[in-house]
């Protein structure tokens, strides 16, 4: 294979595929970013071999050797922020502001699992039998398989990678085969790091292939999983059947409140940047708009004149707001779910079209549907698509159940200045995250990630609560 495929990473080395695959922009189909190898089922048995044996040197490691990796890998991706940010668009299509601020984000993430690293407290107790001590403290997993999506490619693997190796635990890493750039990018700042062989390996690849091998060997300890519903059943399945522990970050259908009283400006923000942000691409974003009818057709007249103002097109480009969706199967859904929806009676009052820019790829409008109601298709599955359904209800009681009718429950906001109404939904959304005249995207590093119902299973991702799941404990027992 030549030596401008980009390898795949295993046991300390830089290992050829079997094949490559080309990684080709979605904002610019004449781009090609690279050859990116592609492991099969041996390889990655032989990345999970390696990640025992590393596992067992690393968790001996002290506690300084992890926290100046740590750094070190956070210290140059914000250093490199724009120039792996404008990696990251290409491949994923995001604006380049999105993508700098992604890595940069990313960098935090291990900066923030350095410092967790000499947090590490065990906790000490009187036991019943006189004469005998009790400690318990926190040792690492083991193995850590994690599967990551495509939309954001550096970012979710850093908020799994990160808290893996800051306690001990050795990763195999199989990222969406879309966006393998900065997979490879993030694996190559891990590589010049003082791991011991095995610790970390990437392993590029199909999921039904690669993602298949992790998820059922009896050798990884715990596997974490972003992505669809669908592929999230199936992990459950697979991992429960060896018994391994299993954490899962699934679909959504958040829904974003705005009452008669909220401050228009802001719940107008707060929508489209919710809704349209990172061409809806996001499992944060609101594509469920539930207004209530006294502020309704203000609200939606002055939605379509910000969306007026969105600039889609090639995210390479300064001033531009939207960039490509992911590709070309992307585009083709997102086109079924608008019609799908003027078929089940939504009125479509702005956007929605292909539009062709100064690069091949694949643009589209944002949409806007109006006149929808919860039980529509639309409403009820996760386009990940630049679609936002507006419903209207009578009140606020009206409002909260509606967000709360969805087998989802990732994220809720609501745009009130009512204290009463805010503190209620805070109590009342079935939601893992609630935004209060805030946009339903857009979380941080230092706090619990996740949702209730189908959008995730398991413990708790980011912040302290990774512990839960990166850990487990022991409780030993002491007579002097």
């Amino acid at each position: 294979m030549s030596n401008s495929v980009f390898r795949n990473y295993i046991a300390g080395e830089w290992v050829e595929g079997p094949s490559a695959i080309a990684n080709i922009s979605p904002s610019d189909l004449s781009d090609v970013i690279g050859h990116y190898a592609q492991a099969d089922a041996a390889q990655a048995k032989a990345a999970i071999a390696a990640a025992v044996n590393g596992q067992l040197e690393w968790q001996k490691s002290g506690l300084e050797q992890r926290y100046a990796v740590l750094m070190a890998i956070g210290d140059e991706l914000i250093a490199r922020k724009d120039e792996l940010g404008r990696l990251l668009a290409r491949e994923e299509g995001k604006t380049l502001a999105e993508g700098a601020g992604e890595v940069y984000r990313s960098g935090q993430f291990f900066h923030y699992y350095a410092a967790e690293v000499l947090r590490q407290m065990g906790e000490t107790a009187d036991s019943v039998r006189p004469g005998v001590d009790i400690e318990t403290r926190r040792e690492p997993v083991g193995v850590v398989g994690i599967i990551t999506p495509w939309n954001f490619p550096t970012a979710t693997g850093a908020w799994k990678i990160a808290p893996a190796l800051a306690f001990g635990n050795a990763v195999v890493w199989k990222p969406a085969n879309q966006v393998p750039a900065s997979a490879w990018a993030l694996t190559e700042i891990i590589s010049r790091q003082q791991l011991p062989a095995g610790t970390f390996n990437l392993v590029m690849g199909p999921g039904a292939e690669v993602g298949d091998v992790l998820i059922h060997s009896r050798d990884i300890n715990a596997l974490t999983f972003t992505g669809s519903l669908e592929t999230g059943r199936k992990v459950a399945v697979a991992t429960a059947g060896n018994l391994v522990k299993c954490q899962l970050e699934m679909g959504s259908k958040n829904a974003l409140v705005v009452l008669d009283d909220a401050d228009l400006d802001n719940a107008v923000e707060c929508a489209v940047g919710g809704a349209y942000g990172g061409t809806g691409q996001k499992c944060t974003a609101s594509s469920r708009l539930i207004v209530t009818e006294g502020i309704h057709d203000r609200f939606v007249a002055a939605v379509i004149e910000r969306m007026k103002k969105l600039v889609v097109g090639n995210p390479l480009k300064e001033g531009v707001h939207i960039g490509a969706v992911a590709d070309a199967r992307q585009m083709e859904s997102n086109l079924k779910y608008l019609e799908l929806a003027k078929a089940e009676g939504g009125n479509l009052v702005y956007g929605g079209e292909v539009i062709t820019a100064e690069t091949e790829g694949y643009y589209m409008q944002p949409a806007l549907f109006i006149d929808t109601t919860n039980d529509m298709t639309i409403n009820r599955e996760e386009a990940f698509a630049p679609i936002a359904c507006v419903i209207k209800v009578k009140d606020y009681a009206e409002a909260l159940a509606t967000l709360n009718d969805t087998n989802f429950g990732l994220t809720g906001g609501i745009c009130t200045e009512s204290l009463k109404y805010a503190t209620d939904f805070k109590r009342n959304a079935k939601t893992g995250c609630v935004m209060v005249n805030l946009p339903t995207a857009g979380t941080d590093y230092h706090v619990p990630f996740g949702g209730r119902k189908d959008s995730s299973f398991g413990p708790r991702e980011q912040g302290t609560y990774a512990k839960e799941f990166y850990t487990v404990v022991k409780t030993t027992y002491i007579r002097a």
